[in-house]
């Protein structure tokens, strides 16, 4: 690999940010991370890395930050995780989501295009996909939001598509599926109060800050009729970011969409029995009406990914996801004691 060229993180006191901080400074790229703090953390940012308290849509930061941190004129790169992700929330909120997800990243790719910073890498959704007709699910199936946060993700990879078009600029789109787990190191993790993911609500109740586990929907058309995910270790997805920049350095003219996920899903219920054995308890279930718009099964086609990319998953194991969010939720006592 060449000199590696800054990089600006955007979102990077974020869950999935910051442990993209962490994964390029394991590789050696210089950081730097901007976050407005409003769901980040100051403490999720590793000593030594400048944090830039602010906002993406702000030009004259962004200006400033390219200058100071020598990006821009062909150098340097963008990974944008900043945005809004509660689904439920963004079809009550809708003009939140595409403010924050959709207004906000056409100014930083905006900013990107003026200060001449070639390389962009996209936090995107299996959302896109909304209630896909085949699972697992590639990356040309139909595209087919069934709430304003999945259109609010993709309208953002139009943009990116244009833009690159017109423009010195590639780019890398990531659809994430189900991601959960901290840091093996416990450096990072899933840091948000209320948080809705599957994996952090159980784990929190097996440590008693919940008193049980809603199960939304026992009637889907699935082994055990318990929606089925695609659930990916959050360090393995960023280890995927660090590999995808490196392919967009190393070839400026390719630009790249690509699912990220294991290729192979597991149903709720498999899930929680995952937290039974990993804390030696059972967690409380409660039966719950399905949700709207839930999909029987949401698992990827990794397929694209790992014949792009020298991408080899090291924590695709369930028990070992679930051991590390529970590490995690156990060290987030101690940082916030206060609970």
């Amino acid at each position: 690999m060449s000199e590696p060229t800054p990089v600006l993180v955007t979102g990077g006191a974020g869950y999935i940010g910051s442990h993209a901080v962490l994964a390029l400074l394991d590789r050696g790229w210089p950081v730097v991370v901007i976050d407005n703090l409003t769901t980040g953390f100051r403490f999720a940012v590793p000593e030594g890395v400048t944090l830039y308290e602010g906002d993406i849509e702000d030009a004259a930061l962004l200006a400033r930050i390219f200058a100071e941190q020598g990006m821009g004129a062909g150098k340097g790169a963008i990974m944008h995780f900043a945005g809004s992700i509660i689904v439920p929330e963004s079809v009550t909120d809708p003009l939140k989501y595409y403010y924050n997800n959709t207004v906000k990243s056409r100014a930083l790719i905006e900013a990107a295009v003026k200060a001449g910073v070639p390389h962009f890498i996209f936090s995107s959704t299996a959302a896109t996909y909304g209630i896909p007709e085949q699972s697992p699910v590639s990356e040309d199936g139909p595209k087919e939001p069934i709430n304003p946060y999945g259109w609010s993700k993709l309208m953002t990879e139009r943009m990116l598509a244009d833009t690159a078009a017109a423009h010195p600029l590639n780019f890398c789109v990531l659809r994430y599926f189900n991601v959960a787990g901290a840091d093996p190191q416990g450096r990072s993790g899933q840091s948000t109060a209320g948080a809705t993911h599957l994996i952090k609500v159980a784990v929190e109740a097996a440590l008693g800050k919940r008193a049980r586990v809603n199960v939304f929907g026992t009637d889907y058309a699935t082994p055990d009729g318990t929606g089925v995910r695609d659930y990916i270790h959050v360090s393995d997805l960023a280890a995927a970011h660090v590999l995808a920049l490196e392919a967009l350095v190393a070839q400026p003219e390719r630009s790249l969409t690509m699912n990220c996920g294991y290729g192979r899903g597991f149903s709720v219920l498999e899930v929680l029995d995952a937290v039974d054995r990993v804390t030696n308890m059972r967690i409380e279930r409660v039966i719950a009406p399905r949700r709207a718009g839930d999909p029987d099964s949401l698992v990827s086609n990794p397929s694209r990914i790992r014949s792009t990319l020298p991408w080899e998953p090291q924590h695709a194991e369930l028990d070992e996801i679930v051991r590390h969010a529970l590490a995690w939720e156990r060290k987030l006592a101690e940082i916030r004691p206060e609970g």
